[in-house]
């Protein structure tokens, strides 16, 4: 009897999953009025005030598609902010508890066969944070050194396959979540946060003491990071779609990204100081949903 009941529980999990996969999501959100929005709560590209209130480049980015998505299904459309991880994101996607992300999740050839990205709208660079007085300059100054990465993300991968740090030997420790793993570094524990340049950057300008940290070394990586959907939904992700290339066309999404990137910013008005990427422009000149794996290529 109990191995016919978890039996039935896994197909019911299945089930479930089936269906939120196959989900027409343009007619949910309209019968429901609500939009399940992913955001993150300590990324570059999206976090938190506190008090249930969400910002960043990749927030604002997503409450303008909600926007351009009410005009389509003819109604006014109340957003729910649900906050996401590296490690639960994919899983409630599936399960039809996010509509769509807009955090800072990476395009990858792997990702692609669980879920679907739209455009590109970020080219990220892999780095490396470290206090200002480490000494630490460069891949080859970690080893022996503790680097700090964030459970359920890339960046210790692109570490150790940079050709100067396959043959390094260093301890990892993780963080639960980007604002821990920053913590880590910050409390001495680690020598080294190694994670997305927007990420880290927005860390060290949050922090308490923004002038002992700094972002040094290679660049291990160069990642697309874009919005996160269903997989198979071809008609959410073409309205999605249209909304960031609508965007990208009239200017505004330029503007926005001055406006987190190169402005003052909320908490403690403090600049990221970060000029729009070479690569980033490229992704907005010629939109397109290519895997990381793609940009890798010589």
């Amino acid at each position: 009897m109990k191995k016919k009941l978890l039996a039935l529980a896994a197909f019911s999990m299945l089930a479930g999953a089936a269906l939120a996969q196959n989900a027409d999501t343009l007619e949910k959100i309209k019968s429901s009025g609500t939009v399940n929005l992913g955001v993150r709560d300590s990324s570059g590209l999206g976090y938190t005030l506190g008090n249930g209130k969400y910002v960043g480049f990749h927030t604002e980015m997503a409450e303008r598609i909600v926007d351009d998505l009410a005009k389509q299904v003819g109604k006014p459309l109340k957003i729910n902010y649900q906050v996401i991880t590296s490690q639960n994101r994919i899983p409630l996607m599936q399960n039809g508890t996010i509509d769509f992300e807009c955090g800072s999740t990476t395009n990858s050839k792997a990702r692609q066969k669980d879920v679907d990205f739209a455009v590109t709208t970020y080219v990220e660079e892999v780095r490396i944070a470290v206090k200002a007085d480490s000494g630490i300059q460069s891949v080859a100054d970690l080893n022996g050194k503790t680097v700090a990465v964030t459970t359920g993300t890339t960046s210790v991968q692109h570490l150790r396959r940079h050709e100067r740090g396959s043959k390094l030997e260093f301890k990892e420790i993780m963080g639960k979540d980007h604002a821990d793993s920053f913590l880590l570094l910050e409390s001495g524990r680690a020598d080294a946060f190694v994670m997305d340049g927007s990420i880290l950057a927005k860390n060290i300008a949050t922090s308490k003491n923004p002038q002992d940290f700094k972002i040094v070394g290679e660049v291990l990586s160069v990642e697309p990071i874009a919005c996160m959907l269903r997989k198979g939904d071809d008609k959410f992700r073409a309205a999605i779609d249209a909304s960031i290339k609508r965007q990208i066309n009239d200017g505004s999404l330029q503007k926005l990204y001055d406006k987190w990137f190169m402005q003052p910013i909320p908490p403690t008005n403090v600049s990221l100081n970060m000029p729009v990427s070479e690569s980033t422009k490229q992704a907005w000149a010629h939109p397109n949903s290519k895997p990381m794996e793609d940009y890798a290529k010589k």
